[in-house]
């Protein structure tokens, strides 16, 4: 019986750990009846034991968490994106949350991808919202466990980077701020330094001013003396803020154009 067979070998993955699977790979372990596969798989989603996240990828159910009808990202996020086959990292307050700082919702996920972009997923069990940028070093990234292997992870350097970078698209400065306040001890200068050699100015002259709104002296002064190398624009110190006026803070080369909430 197909339907057994489906059964067994979701047992078999889930004993190994794994809580996906893709339905190429059921057709490759079970055969290529396409129907009788089929209608195992709606029959499992009925009953609350298989969630799908994608086109031809499933999430397993243990009975844990049969009420919420989905898994945390971090189960099966590093299968998901390699049945897409793209590079990708849990980032910004999904990775600060797991650094000890702000608190994430756990089926709230923000991952960065490479390009081309990919439409978030949105249900009403979880929300994985997709952030696209042209490249990173694979340095910047760690590898945390997890109950289902590894995920990556932006390093506390890059996520601080990333949240100042993505401020407009996730809630704006003052939320930012409010994460960096717990983040900043888990910042490396060296390491903030040689990721923000290779960030977009106006993201490295927004985070150092805000640092420095911190007190956070030594890792403000690592990006100053970056600065200092490079020829900046004038740039505004909040995009979310249309108002384009303001001060101008000459250090970081930045109009000064919203209030910002230093504790």
């Amino acid at each position: 019986m197909i339907g057994q067979a489906i059964s067994d070998y979701l047992y078999e993955i889930q004993a190994q750990g794994r809580y996906a699977v893709s339905l190429p790979e059921l057709r490759e372990r079970i055969g290529s009846n396409e129907m009788a596969i089929t209608q195992k798989l709606h029959r499992l989603k009925k009953e609350n034991k298989l969630a799908q996240v994608r086109k031809e990828f499933y999430v397993i159910i243990p009975p844990q968490y049969s009420h919420q009808g989905i898994l945390p990202t971090t189960y099966y996020l590093d299968d998901m994106m390699k049945f897409l086959k793209r590079e990708y990292y849990l980032g910004l307050y999904s990775a600060a949350a797991l650094h000890g700082a702000g608190h994430q919702q756990p089926m709230q996920s923000q991952i960065v991808i490479q390009k081309p972009p990919l439409r978030d997923i949105k249900t009403k069990n979880q929300h994985l919202n997709f952030f696209t940028k042209s490249s990173w070093n694979n340095d910047w990234l760690e590898k945390k466990k997890t109950d289902a292997g590894y995920v990556q992870v932006s390093s506390p350097e890059l996520t601080a980077m990333d949240l100042v970078y993505y401020h407009k698209q996730i809630g704006g400065l003052n939320r930012v701020i409010s994460v960096l306040e717990e983040l900043v001890e888990n910042l490396k200068s060296s390491k903030l330094t040689a990721i923000a050699a290779a960030s977009s100015l106006p993201t490295v002259q927004r985070l150092g001013y805000i640092l420095e709104g911190l007190s956070e002296t030594k890792l403000a002064e690592g990006l100053s003396k970056l600065l200092s190398t490079k020829e900046t624009n004038t740039a505004p110190l909040s995009l979310s803020h249309k108002n384009k006026e303001g001060f101008k803070d000459e250090k970081w080369n930045l109009i000064v154009n919203a209030e910002l909430e230093f504790a």
